[in-house]
């Protein structure tokens, strides 16, 4: 019988407990008297990154096989606590391998990235006519870990944002995936994708530089996420970038005033009652940065606690992912102090466990590779 035992804080609601843990589960049993903890201080569920794409921008370089490229984002991730995170589309189905082994985080992929022919970046989406979508959604579904990902809109010839799909359509694509048991995630950047979005009743919005205040209670009553993906920068860095992309100048001031009053636009969503939870887009950008995604959103002036509980236990109950309750799987992060006083902390992991297990290697040495 292979047993942990550790003197936990819980960061979640400040209860002292001793977690006692058998054959990689949470038991309802009191530590064996005499005892010493394995470990003790202040424990986390395992960390959650919502918008994660394993097989882009990978530690170990473009060239090597998706495989190799998705594992050696995994360990980045996993170096840090993250023992969860979905991958809302990828360019290839490396990902679901991982999935399917033990030792490395849990992943929810969603397939394939579907947007039409010439609706986002050349060679890594499946492209899809309007009217193959709803048949495309739940295929990608079935496929992956019941999730689909529409690319709702991208940048179009003249520099502007452009709807993929009429709203009519992305209305049928979610009705048909809600149907088969499956959830649909939207890139909406655009004011016109978000109304559709949200009307169609999407599961999540990532990134969702549109939403506003007229959107909050109908996200709220049908459960719609929004994963934000903050730039760190803020619109500077990523008025940047989109300018060497092409944007068009109305576009980049557009974006502007819309990313500068994003920090008090979550804000007021979290307090509205809205799931904002957090994604760092790694992929588009590096790995391992779950850490300034949470700061990020406390410094948009979301509470620490919730901003906490948007990369753990929040997140992991939306993807419909066990906390710490007794009979569940052991995943959790320990730290030597509490990080609701300096989020610092959580770059210093004492104690990672995954599925009842201490993890492989040690945090830093992950790190460094």
């Amino acid at each position: 019988m292979n047993s942990l035992y550790i003197k936990a804080r819980m960061v979640e609601d400040d209860r002292e407990r001793d977690l006692v843990i058998v054959d990689g589960t949470i038991v309802d049993a009191d530590p064996v008297p005499g005892r010493e903890p394995d470990a003790a201080g202040w424990v986390l569920p395992g960390l959650v990154d919502l918008h994660n794409h394993l097989s882009l921008a990978s530690p170990a370089g473009d060239d090597v096989d998706a495989a190799v490229r998705v594992r050696a984002s995994a360990s980045v991730e996993l170096a840090l606590g993250v023992l969860a995170l979905r991958e809302p589309g990828s360019p290839d189905d490396a990902s679901q391998g991982l999935a399917l082994e033990d030792g490395w985080p849990r992943v929810i992929t969603a397939g394939r990235f579907l947007a039409p022919p010439g609706g986002y970046f050349p060679g890594l989406a499946r492209e899809v006519a309007a009217a193959e979508l709803p048949d495309a959604v739940v295929q990608e579904i079935r496929a992956s870990g019941g999730w689909a990902k529409i690319i709702g809109d991208f940048l179009g010839a003249d520099g502007t944002f452009v709807a993929n799909f009429e709203s009519a359509v992305l209305t049928d694509a979610v009705a048909g995936a809600h149907a088969a048991g499956g959830r649909v995630a939207i890139h909406a950047t655009s004011e016109e994708v978000v109304d559709a979005a949200v009307s169609a009743g999407v599961d999540s919005i990532e990134h969702g530089w549109a939403v506003t205040d007229r959107h909050f209670t109908s996200m709220e009553a049908q459960g719609i996420a929004w994963i934000p993906t903050l730039f760190p920068g803020g619109s500077h860095t990523a008025c940047e970038f989109a300018a060497g992309m092409g944007f068009a100048d109305q576009t980049l001031a557009w974006m502007k005033n819309v990313l500068d009053a994003q920090p008090g636009t979550i804000a007021r969503a979290d307090r509205a009652g809205v799931a904002v939870l957090a994604g760092t887009d790694a992929g588009q950008g590096p790995h391992g940065t779950i850490v300034e995604q949470i700061r990020m959103i406390v410094d948009c002036g979301m509470p620490i606690q919730r901003a906490l509980g948007a990369a753990s236990w929040t997140a992991r109950d939306y993807l419909g992912l066990p906390g710490l309750e007794m009979g569940a799987p052991a995943d959790l992060v320990v730290y030597d102090a509490d990080p609701r006083v300096d989020l610092d902390v959580l770059l210093r992991p004492t104690l990672i466990v995954l599925a009842g297990q201490p993890t492989r290697r040690d945090a830093a040495e992950l790190v460094r590779d």
